[in-house]
């Protein structure tokens, strides 16, 4: 099966404020997700199988890529019309819809996923924590019914099947602790430049539940 990924993300200045502190200004800020979003769109789109990233945005930004700017208010409303968006133009496609705070993603670690989404009719991958979701997909002509929020993975398990992934997939950076994690497991090269600028990010032994 050839995929369409859906990527959403949300608009700056707003977009992970919980890093904010890791920054010296709103410019340094911005600078630092663009870059954790750069290498979670590189890594999608270099994944094997994958046809096409579809963003899933709530302002028009410039992109090489497809491109849904949501009308209903909320994540999971501008999930399911971009779902449809994307069903209409290539149907014979499943959809996944995949975080875009994934800076250590691996294209491998989600082709396997993927792979393994083919299974069931529906299928998510859990964060790190085991409370959230990074990857919700849906087979052609199957309604993805997104929940992502907190404690969405409970609400994903009973409509989908759990799928297992590797580590790169699991971990959304949402805080200083997220992004030292995802450092010692690797990120991207533009992350990782951010991140050498800044010169500092908490103990790796700080890291979130």
């Amino acid at each position: 099966m050839r995929w369409t990924v859906l990527v959403p993300m949300r608009s700056l200045p707003s977009a992970k404020s919980r890093l904010v502190e890791l920054t010296a200004d709103a410019q340094a800020h911005r600078a630092l997700v663009e870059a954790i979003r750069r290498d979670t769109l590189a890594a999608v789109t270099a994944t094997d199988g994958v046809d096409r990233v579809v963003l899933v945005v709530d302002e028009a930004i410039v992109t090489d890529h497809d491109m849904v700017v949501q009308r209903a208010p909320g994540l999971n409303a501008a999930v399911v019309e971009a779902q449809l968006w994307a069903h209409n133009r290539w149907p014979s496609n499943p959809i996944a819809a995949v975080v875009g705070d994934l800076p250590a993603l691996r294209p491998a670690d989600l082709a396997s996923a993927l792979e393994a989404a083919q299974q069931a009719d529906r299928a998510f991958v859990p964060d790190s924590s085991g409370a959230g979701t990074t990857m919700l997909s849906a087979l052609p002509g199957v309604e993805l019914r997104p929940a992502f929020g907190v404690g969405s993975a409970a609400r994903h398990a009973s409509i989908a099947k759990e799928v297992e992934a590797a580590a790169s997939l699991r971990l959304d950076v949402d805080t200083p602790e997220d992004l030292a994690a995802a450092s010692t497991l690797g990120v991207g090269p533009q992350t990782a430049k951010l991140i050498a600028e800044m010169g500092r990010l908490p103990p790796r032994g700080m890291m979130s539940p």
